[in-house]
């Protein structure tokens, strides 16, 4: 009788216990938007997300999400985000730089040599300092998911030298380091919203655009490009960002409840994509598109093409932004 007793007790403590959790999550939909199509990686991490939101919650919150733009474009979600009528997007950072100009240090060509300095550099001490400056915008940044590398497409011809980029009506984010980035490669560069951006290539108002591999797969862009060249001319990230106004009216309990969920999503869309990225890229081809390689000559001389992007936007990124990650990158490589 005693062991029962002892057994009950411990029950009931365990019970008033994980009460004060559950008191502390109401019942609620997150409303998240999204510029990829579903069966982009990120549809996985939003579906190991909204599982584990799910479980956390008791079922007391749902995620109901948005894909290809269907309610506006990655900027127009995360000005929502800002005055507290939507709850959530998954955006890449660069569209975000005339919000917080500290993001465009994610532009700069060449930045990453890999996807492991990519993610010691976001997971650390720097992610979090960015994250800090987010904050003052009016966004929490719950993690730092996968965009990836990106490559060229184009619908002229194989791009595989510094003189193959001349004169290619070229898409790019609307941001002006890619802007100015594509402009010293000899391209006419042309800002727009991706949503727009299949129908433009379609009706040959631009000729390229720019993204990584399962981008452009799930995109179906090999319908509308002819050409693929390697060009890993940038790492970007996505973002999993919170609306500060309606974060901040939250408990405690369903604040961390949201950094934990994300961080699951995060490493379950990381680990998709990485995966997928091979694959994505053997699917594209099959599909019609002609691959090219870049020689490490050449791709020395594109490099040094577009140094001067770094001195030019240091000031509007802020000098002491673009230090700290050089000087960070540079303890990560030993040198």
């Amino acid at each position: 009788m005693k062991t029962v007793a002892k057994m009950t007790l411990t029950t009931i403590l365990a019970a008033g216990l994980g009460m004060p959790a559950l008191a502390d999550i109401s019942t609620r939909t997150i409303t998240l938007s999204n510029g990829v199509a579903e069966t982009h990686p990120v549809g996985n991490g939003v579906a190991a997300m909204s599982a584990c939101i799910q479980e956390k919650s008791g079922g007391a919150w749902t995620v109901n999400a948005f894909w290809s733009s269907a309610l506006g474009d990655d900027l127009t979600a995360t000005q929502a985000l800002r005055s507290g009528t939507q709850e959530m997007v998954i955006t890449s950072s660069s569209p975000l730089v005339g919000i917080e100009p500290a993001l465009g240090v994610f532009d700069l060509p060449f930045l990453f040599a890999n996807a492991e300095e990519a993610d010691a550099i976001l997971d650390g001490g720097f992610g979090d300092f960015m994250n800090e400056k987010l904050e003052a915008a009016g966004l929490v940044n719950l993690a730092y998911w996968e965009n990836g590398f990106r490559n060229l497409t184009n619908s002229v011809r194989p791009v595989q030298s510094l003189e193959d980029f001349a004169g290619l009506r070229v898409r790019v984010m609307q941001n002006n380091i890619f802007l100015d980035t594509f402009q010293a490669l000899g391209t006419n560069a042309t800002p727009m919203a991706f949503g727009e951006v299949f129908t433009a290539l379609e009706t040959r108002a631009i000729d390229a655009q720019e993204n990584p591999y399962v981008t452009i797969d799930t995109s179906k862009f090999y319908e509308v490009q002819g050409y693929l060249s390697a060009t890993q001319h940038a790492y970007t990230p996505f973002l999993a960002l919170f609306s500060g106004p309606i974060f901040n009216s939250y408990s405690d309990v369903e604040q961390q409840m949201l950094r934990d969920c994300a961080a699951v999503g995060r490493d379950e869309q990381r680990s998709v994509s990485r995966a997928l990225s091979g694959v994505s890229l053997a699917n594209v081809q099959a599909a019609g598109m002609q691959f090219s390689e870049i020689s490490t000559a050449e791709m020395e001389r594109i490099r040094e093409a577009v140094q001067g992007v770094y001195a030019k936007h240091a000031p509007t990124i802020g000098t002491d932004v673009v230090e700290r990650m050089q000087s960070e990158l540079n303890t990560l490589r030993g040198n």
